[in-house]
């Protein structure tokens, strides 16, 4: 039988001491540098490859694609290999992020350089730096994301310590527009706009991971000795990703992800061709629009971690869909010249995408105790791995296929110093029905997936008893 969270019993699930502030801070900093390097590429990396760069939509969108499929392909490749590294002195996740952070600002900072003129080349560089990056950010990002099963046991701490994670992640996204905002009215040629931009963000994102690192390391090195089932893994890949796949409530959880990051990140990457095509808007005021939906994103993960408490995590991820799809049906209605309405339906989308951030990650770590209860072994590594891959492979595909119908419905490229074209009706319908309707169609798939997740709080309880009882007849053994 399930068991009754408020139950004395349950305290069993809780052996460990309660996470202070100073951890939760440390490890939501370790989301700060990747939050400002893919906040930065979402919004302004298509919008600078077609109109900075110069190249066609049609090769802007495969440069995104190709380095999001490469993003998939190296996810399971990395948390394996970190699942298999020694713990060592600095164990199997920190090792990870200490050597990758000084590569990966690097290549992120060589993102916003314009080599040559030739679209050939361009494309043959851009793709080259995507490759690069993408592997670098997932070495630093995805050792990072699997400390947090072990950081906390917790149902409800796990919620608290993700909405640490996501203030600073958010946090990081207000603070890079906030700091793309003032760069773009300080230097007018946009070629030294990016480059600049670029420098600064590639600094403020390394040096958060170190301070994630120094701040964690002691709760994590606790659970790294408590946990006789947290060594190397003796399991062949092709034996774990078995076991991933036939993990019901993972393939729930990966498919909500997936949905919910879909609708955040091809409406994130439209927003200025969105703002400055449709509305005639000037470039300053769709980074006020995005910083609107961030603000707002990040105050509710606090209401809606507080909220999830009383009435679980299913629930505020309905209540933050809902939200979300009526600001996407005010974008598609949305005619130029109605400013206030802009910017109340970025709010409404501010109350969803903290959902989106909050409630699969929080989902994620239940799922991995599930996991070593049935197969005796630690996997986070691998778990994160494979909620992230689908996710970046059907994103890729997703602005793949955004960047070609822009171009097949007549999408004018311009370079810098040329004024920007008037697009064809072709075009603004398009872009239109991309940031509107298509995201609702995916948001709406991932409230029927969280309706079918089976894994409650009374649930994880009894999963969490089950698996302390296994691990003291293992240490006793």
């Amino acid at each position: 039988m399930p068991l009754d969270p408020s139950s004395p019993n349950s305290a069993a699930t809780s052996a460990r001491s309660p996470l202070s502030l100073w951890t939760k801070l440390a490890f939501g900093a370790g989301d700060l540098g990747t939050a400002i390097t893919a906040n930065l590429q979402v919004f302004f990396l298509m919008v600078f490859l077609t109109n900075v760069a110069g190249l066609n939509a049609g090769l802007a969108g495969s440069v995104l694609m190709i380095g999001k499929i490469w993003d998939a392909i190296n996810d399971p490749i990395i948390g394996y290999l970190s699942d298999r590294t020694p713990v060592g002195k600095w164990g199997r996740r920190h090792i990870w992020m200490i050597l990758a952070a000084l590569p990966f600002g690097i290549c992120f900072f060589l993102n916003w350089w314009v080599p040559t003129t030739d679209q050939g080349l361009l494309f043959g560089y851009y793709v080259l730096m995507g490759l690069l990056f993408n592997t670098f950010y997932t070495a630093v990002n995805l050792p990072y994301s699997a400390l947090t099963p072990e950081l906390t046991e917790d149902y409800n701490e796990r919620t608290s310590l993700n909405s640490f994670r996501f203030a600073f992640s958010i946090g990081g996204s207000i603070g890079s527009l906030l700091l793309a905002q003032i760069l773009f009215q300080v230097i007018k040629e946009p070629k030294t706009q990016y480059i600049v931009l670029g420098g600064i963000a590639a600094v403020l994102s390394v040096l958060p991971i170190y301070w994630c690192v120094w701040g964690t390391r002691g709760r994590v090195r606790e659970f790294e000795r408590h946990t006789p089932s947290s060594g190397q893994s003796l399991l062949p890949l092709k034996t774990q990703l078995r076991l991933v796949f036939s993990n019901r409530p993972f393939l729930f959880v990966m498919g909500i992800y997936l949905c919910s990051w879909l609708a955040v990140q091809i409406t994130a990457s439209l927003i200025p061709f969105f703002i400055g095509d449709w509305l005639q808007m000037s470039p300053a005021e769709y980074t006020q629009v995005a910083l609107a939906v961030q603000s707002t994103a990040m105050i509710m993960l606090f209401v809606w971690s507080a909220v999830s408490r009383r009435i679980g995590k299913k629930a505020v991820y309905y209540m933050g869909m809902a939200l979300w799809m009526i600001a996407q049906a005010g974008l598609f209605l949305l005619q130029p010249g109605q400013t206030t309405l802009v910017y109340i339906c970025a709010i409404l989308a501010g109350f969803g995408v903290s959902t989106a951030y909050l409630v699969p990650w929080s989902m994620i770590p239940d799922v991995i105790d599930l996991d070593e209860l049935n197969s005796g072994q630690r996997r986070e590594g691998i778990f994160y791995a494979f909620m992230v891959l689908l996710q970046k492979i059907g994103l890729a595909l997703g602005l793949f296929l955004v960047g070609q119908a822009l171009q097949w419905a007549g999408y004018l490229s311009s370079v810098a110093g040329e004024p920007r074209p008037v697009q064809p009706p072709s075009a603004l319908l398009a872009i239109r029905i991309a940031i509107g309707p298509l995201p609702t169609f995916f948001l709406i798939i991932g409230i029927v997936l969280a309706y079918l997740y089976p894994i409650t709080q009374a649930v994880h309880q009894e999963i969490l008893l089950r698996l302390h009882a296994k691990r003291q007849g293992e240490a006793s053994a």
